[in-house]
């Protein structure tokens, strides 16, 4: 709380209202002097983030250790003590967002200098597939339709057959010019689908841009970075599966929405909280350190997957088997959900890698 002098004047600066004493009775505004010294902004600073530590380290601390306490703080009335559900979601999803833009996941630079040379070889090689029984090749190759170029890849692929294989991905490819002289000029018995052309074709790029260790790194970097878009995105499914399962008289869709959210942060928070101590430990690389961050990690891991059922029981007051025997239904449908959504995502991640 500010501890400026009150104004002279009693009329409040935001709404116009009559101020008699220091908060206005219309819109809760502090009547103290606008112009503020750096000393007093200094202070006021602190101040400020002293009284919000107060509800934020509150809130944090139920929602680590009280599983659903703090949903029923909240459906209760008790709001003011506590962040507001959606608040804390955005308030932990933006230091997740920052630690990960300031702790990126490691890129390799330093790409094998082999592995550059083989893909200028394989990118001005010629191309694969046999093309042996195709009565129009050498007829193909007489004529003035296409490049030298062509010609060429052609003729590579007559002394290099490739036997064909039905599977939906090939990695055996060595260039992504191999691909489409298979789609240009092969039969069409050795032509691949139009997925199967473009997700073979996708994967060469990125073997030709990338090592292994690369690609995987950019793929995972990726992934957690949009990771808390995928739980916001989750989310309204989550709370309709607990609405399907409880009596819908007693229990509003808000309330499982409620529920849902602070449920979320607790995943998210926990995710954070890993994420930062393996940082650290990678920073300091010490043996105890490591150690230390291990059984943190495993510990973590434990109590993220138990912690919807005490949470589960406690906030919908059912009998211990009823509660279970629905949380353990709830888990299974939500994760068989949740993992559709990441596959998708991961197949969204994967499409815009490069």
């Amino acid at each position: 709380m500010s501890h400026s002098p009150i104004r002279k004047d009693k009329t409040c600066l935001n709404c116009r209202h009559v101020v008699e004493q220091k908060f206005c009775p219309n819109c809760g505004q502090e009547n103290t002097d606008s112009r503020k010294t750096f000393h007093h902004l200094f202070i006021h600073f602190f101040e400020d983030l002293t009284h919000y530590e107060n509800a934020f380290w509150r809130t944090i601390k139920n929602l680590l250790l009280k599983p659903s306490s703090l949903t029923k703080e909240y459906l209760s009335g008790k709001r003011l003590s506590y962040l507001a559900p959606v608040r804390l979601y955005i308030f932990i999803s933006f230091v997740t967002f920052l630690m990960i833009a300031m702790f990126p996941v490691h890129v390799n630079d330093e790409v094998n200098e082999s592995h550059k040379s083989e893909n200028i070889k394989n990118q001005a090689s010629s191309h694969t597939n046999s093309l042996k029984d195709d009565k129009n090749v050498q007829a193909l190759l007489n004529s003035e339709s296409i490049s030298q170029e062509d010609k060429k890849a052609i003729e590579n692929v007559l002394s290099h057959p490739k036997t064909s294989d039905d599977s939906l991905i090939n990695l055996g490819y060595k260039s992504v010019n191999q691909i489409d002289s298979i789609q240009k000029y092969g039969p069409e018995s050795k032509k691949l689908s139009a997925f199967g052309y473009w997700i073979n074709r996708k994967i060469q790029i990125i073997k030709d841009q990338n090592t292994g260790r690369e690609a995987l790194d950019k793929f995972i970097e990726s992934f957690i970075h949009n990771l808390p878009k995928v739980l916001f995105i989750i989310m309204p499914f989550f709370a309709f599966f607990l609405w399907i399962f409880h009596n819908k008289k007693r229990w509003y869709y808000f309330d499982h929405g409620i529920f849902t959210l602070h449920y979320f942060s607790f995943l998210l928070l926990i995710f954070l909280i890993l994420f930062s101590v393996d940082k650290i430990a990678t920073l300091l690389n010490y043996g105890f350190i490591n150690f230390i961050s291990g059984c943190i990690t495993f510990i973590g891991v434990i109590w993220a997957f138990y912690y919807f059922f005490p949470a589960h029981h406690r906030f919908y007051g059912e009998s211990r088997i009823l509660s279970f025997t629905k949380s353990i239904v709830l888990f299974f449908i939500n994760s068989f959900f949740i993992l559709l959504l990441l596959l998708a995502f991961a197949f969204y991640t994967f499409i815009n890698l490069h």
